[in-house]
């Protein structure tokens, strides 16, 4: 279902239009507004004016989305002096289920533009569109941690920035019978979307990812596509089952210690992850190979035969946000039987209240609200919607917050309670930003 044309958010128009400013969907059927749109969103994140072509690539292959801008009637030209975009994907819950998640990216303010409420504007206008809408979540990536919170937003995955000195490598992981070969991008891409549905079918926290969005990952698109180089992983009965895309630099004083970055590396089967990740390392000429924002528990740590190897520094992924609780939590599987009352705060009202979820032996679990005394037995929690939007995909530890204080016990042991509920069956991870 598309969610392109849902109108905007009348709130967040007013609030903006009383400053001066006009908040508006983009339409990208208009070449100049979304190519001006196009080019306040790079600006946005520092990088260069887009070259025609690459203007024109977008608008040939870039999949359409809810694109809205806000614009100065003072302006000296047309261009947006904020910029979001949005669509819905399926989010993988713990269990295996998914829900659609309202995917929130190019989130800009121009600096000429600062503290005059366009980014609060922005946000919750589409948190409020979400949830008029029926998407019981939203999500995003964040390029500074300081804004989503306030929002409502938690740190609900974290990846691992990895680093492996090669040298220092003895491989002690499984010899795949299959075969890694080098792949046309384009050849690749629908081998590619159908490994990625697999690999997130089982894994809480993947999403789907659109054709262009890979495209861009593997070097199809994108202005350094031209550096990219593709693999692919095929089993012994010769199905695809894995894919890798990398770059390779040179070092100027030792031409035998090149640096690979590995751009996306994703298996449907650990030995297709495996097999991909020992190419990568034993490549000739290389002395580092370096990966962004890898699983905190991705089984090569264990295959290098050097733990030190590899130095790992972890990074907050991917941020969720829970609107519609019942939707959400009813959806995924649970880990243990318990009785959990829920006092939930959230500003924007949400999801605010009181909740009972009652989780059975089979991992189904059922929400109600909870107008009354906490049922005898039942563990019970008080959190804002940003600490349960961390802790519902089970990788975020209820005990840690509670420790920091960011969760409140009503109950003695209540959060090591909702911990053993909310695991999940391997550690969320989101294996691309967005």
């Amino acid at each position: 279902m598309s969610f392109d044309d849902a109108p905007i958010d009348p709130i967040s128009a007013d609030r903006l239009e009383q400053a001066g400013l006009e908040l508006r969907l983009v339409d990208r059927a208009d070449t100049a507004a979304f190519e001006a749109w196009l080019q306040a969103d790079s600006r946005g994140f520092h990088g260069p004016a887009d070259e025609p072509e690459r203007l024109a690539e977008v608008r040939e292959h870039a999949p359409s989305r809810r694109v809205t801008g806000v614009y100065d009637a003072q302006g000296l030209i047309d261009e947006p002096v904020g910029t979001t975009q949005s669509w819905v994907a399926p989010l993988t819950l713990p269990g295996g289920a998914a829900v659609p998640l309202w995917s929130i990216a190019s989130v800009t303010v121009a600096p000429t533009h600062r503290r005059r409420g366009i980014a609060r504007a922005l946000l919750e206008s589409e948190l409020r569109t979400a949830a008029a809408e029926g998407v019981p979540i939203a999500g995003l990536t964040a390029s500074e941690t300081v804004l989503y919170g306030r929002y409502g937003f938690g740190v609900a995955t974290i990846g691992e920035n990895t680093e492996i000195e090669t040298k220092r490598v003895r491989w002690t992981g499984p010899d795949a019978p299959g075969r890694t070969r080098f792949v046309d991008p384009a050849a690749l891409l629908p081998d590619a979307l159908a490994i990625i549905d697999r690999a997130r079918a089982v894994q809480p926290g993947g999403i789907r990812y659109d054709d262009f969005m890979v495209g861009l990952a593997t070097g199809l698109y994108g202005r350094d596509r031209a550096q990219v180089r593709t693999v692919r992983y095929d089993d012994a009965e010769g199905v695809p089952q894995g894919f890798a895309s990398y770059t390779l630099t040179g070092n100027p004083a030792d031409f035998t210690k090149h640096l690979v970055t590995v751009r996306w590396l994703v298996g449907a089967t650990d030995e297709a992850t495996a097999a991909l990740w020992r190419f990568l390392l034993e490549l000739d000429l290389v002395a580092t190979v370096r990966a962004i924002e890898r699983p905190v528990d991705e089984p090569v740590n264990w295959q290098l035969g050097d733990l030190r190897a590899a130095k790992r520094t972890p990074k907050d992924r991917l941020w969720l946000r829970i609107l519609d609780l019942p939707a959400v939590l009813e959806a995924r599987r649970y880990a243990a039987p318990a009785t959990i009352a829920l006092e939930v705060d959230d500003p924007l009202e949400f999801a605010a209240g009181r909740f009972l979820l009652e989780a059975g032996s089979d991992g189904i679990g059922r929400v109600k609200p909870l107008a009354g005394e906490v049922p005898q037995g039942a563990a019970s929690l008080a959190l804002p919607i940003s600490e349960l939007s961390a802790t519902v995909l089970g990788g975020i530890a209820p005990t840690t917050l509670a420790r920091a204080g960011r969760i409140t016990e009503r109950t003695p042991g209540a959060a090591l309670t909702l911990e053993r509920t909310f695991a999940a069956e391997r550690t969320p991870w989101l294996m691309l930003e967005f």
